[in-house]
């Protein structure tokens, strides 16, 4: 909770910032706050985080993107919110170091990573799927994906807003809802090399700076 809680309120800060305080018309933030509610996360601290957004500190958070090789040649995409970005650098570029890999210029994973917006709903009895994704077309969907009984909705990133409005208004209640940096061309490792790069990701993602973090791992 002491690493969760504060990337949680960090993302929820962020998204009152950037859409307003009302949930019922931010449909980040109110995502955010759902997340806030999987975790546990007290009331008081999701009121507290969205006061933030108005206050002076909210200007200070900042979201900011590292790109890097890890070991055995993954490719990972770190995004960050931070209110200290010297920090942030210092501490990912130690990680990768650490790792043998290496940070990268910014822009040089572009062409190998699809950005997207997924939306996660469980599939409940009675539910027609095939009525499901043809109703969201409408709203950008682009591929629906079925997976013990979770299904993942994918559109272009620029259509977030839209598809979890329109799962919204058909009454589905959403697991999950964000923007994923999806790997054009996933690699496979042996199981000695994925110990060694998740012991890298184990660091990256319990650093309280980083939201996220993706890699071309099939």
């Amino acid at each position: 909770m002491s690493k969760t809680f504060p990337k949680i309120g960090k993302a929820i800060t962020m998204a009152a910032k950037e859409g307003g305080p009302d949930p019922v018309n931010n449909s980040k933030l109110r995502l955010a706050i759902q997340a806030a509610k999987a975790a546990n996360m007290p009331k008081d601290n999701v009121e507290a985080a969205i006061k933030r957004a108005s206050g002076k500190d909210a200007a200070d958070i900042k979201e900011i993107n590292y790109e890097g090789k890890g070991p055995h040649g993954v490719m990972i995409f770190v995004e960050c919110a931070t209110d200290n970005t010297n920090r942030s650098i210092a501490n990912v570029k130690t990680y990768f170091n650490k790792s043998g890999g290496q940070i990268l210029p910014n822009g040089a994973l572009d062409f190998l990573f699809k950005r997207k917006a997924v939306v996660e709903f469980e599939i409940v009895p009675g539910m027609d799927v095939e009525e499901v994704e043809l109703s969201l077309i409408d709203c950008g969907l682009e591929e629906l994906e079925v997976e013990e009984g979770i299904a993942y909705a994918y559109a272009d990133f620029t259509d977030f807003g839209t598809l979890t409005a329109g799962v919204e208004e058909l009454g589905i209640e959403i697991k999950k809802a964000g923007l994923q940096r999806i790997p054009e061309n996933p690699k496979t490792f042996t199981e000695e090399q994925m110990n060694d790069i998740e012991v890298l990701l184990d660091k990256l993602e319990d650093d309280e700076d980083v939201q996220a973090v993706f890699t071309d791992v099939d």
